[in-house]
């Protein structure tokens, strides 16, 4: 195990963690605040995605294609509240999982329809195409960088956002106890279109962040989505520090343990069975992990207060 790849491979957990984060928090705060179950939350990482390559290619800039872009998530997340999923808030939770999980079908169909079944790319911006030396024998990506930056900086804004603001304290509020908040006279229901059309913008901007580093394929989302819930049952529902620091936590777990349990097991246990265990063992890592913290924390590490 090299100190350049252990490096390299923290950075890329980060990466990860960052990316989670992003689509995790708008997805805890509309279970939070609601106790809407969204499936289709990894979709609004796809559309990002695909808005952004399609943005940049009718402006030929990525600036202008990812303000767009975000502009466009904001309004299809907000037109899909309004057209389907206001009408599941007072369903159960079976029939809200039913519901968006025909929404992930729908739209994984209408991106093909649209943008066709092939995988697409979208250019890294020329100013953040080259590399950086971070020591001796690693040279990093710049725009890996820009992405972990992106979502540090997002996450801290998001957080001011949430605990020091009015809109702020009513979220933290109605994820505490929304119904004695919409008891207080405020309107829960324009409270949550608020939240969830943050929420799509900010998976919209993980998936347009993301695109010029992975292919920009359907169901790209439906992967991510699943790591996302988990980072939600760790950090806790309703809570953006467990959000982020569940995110971070599952980003460097998954990424460490694919690249370095069977240098691990090999201490234990023969080459050939730790080759053979370590790939199945990687991938069960973050439900081992979430399983370990519901087992000592039920509600999470960081859950929202009164949870």
């Amino acid at each position: 195990m090299s100190t350049t790849l252990l490096v390299v491979q923290i950075l890329n957990g980060l990466q990860l963690g960052v990316l989670l984060f992003l689509i995790a928090a708008g997805l805890t705060l509309v279970f939070g605040v609601m106790d809407f179950i969204n499936l289709a939350h990894g979709v609004q990482y796809m559309l990002g995605a695909y808005l952004a390559v399609m943005f940049y290619g009718l402006t030929g800039s990525f600036l202008a294609g990812l303000v767009l872009a975000l502009l466009a998530a904001l309004a299809f997340g907000l037109l899909l509240e309004f057209a389907v999923f206001r009408h599941l808030y007072d369903r159960d939770h079976l029939d809200q999982v039913i519901a968006t999980f025909g929404v992930i079908l729908f739209l994984n169909q209408g991106v093909k329809l649209v943008w066709g079944a092939a995988p697409l790319t979208l250019p890294i911006p020329e100013l953040f195409s080259g590399s950086v030396r971070l020591m001796d024998g690693l040279l990093y990506p710049v725009w890996r960088l820009v992405v972990i930056a992106s979502g540090l900086v997002a996450g801290v804004l998001l957080y001011g956002l949430v605990a020091h603001t009015r809109v702020g304290m009513l979220v933290r509020a109605g994820a505490t106890d929304a119904p004695m908040v919409s008891a207080l006279g405020v309107d829960i229901r324009r409270l949550f279109m608020i939240v969830f059309g943050f929420g799509t913008m900010l998976a919209g901007f993980a998936g347009i962040m993301v695109a010029p580093i992975l292919s920009v394929e359907p169901g790209m989302g439906d992967t991510i989505l699943i790591l996302a819930f988990v980072v939600i049952v760790i950090g806790g529902i309703g809570s953006i520090r467990g959000a982020f620091l569940a995110a971070l936590i599952v980003g460097l777990v998954d990424t460490l343990g694919r690249s370095f349990i069977v240098d691990i097991l090999r201490l234990v246990m023969a080459p050939s069975p730790a080759r053979t265990v370590g790939p199945a063992l990687a991938s069960m890592l973050i439900y081992l992990l979430m399983a370990l913290v519901l087992y000592v924390r039920p509600t999470g590490l960081f859950p929202a207060k009164g949870r």
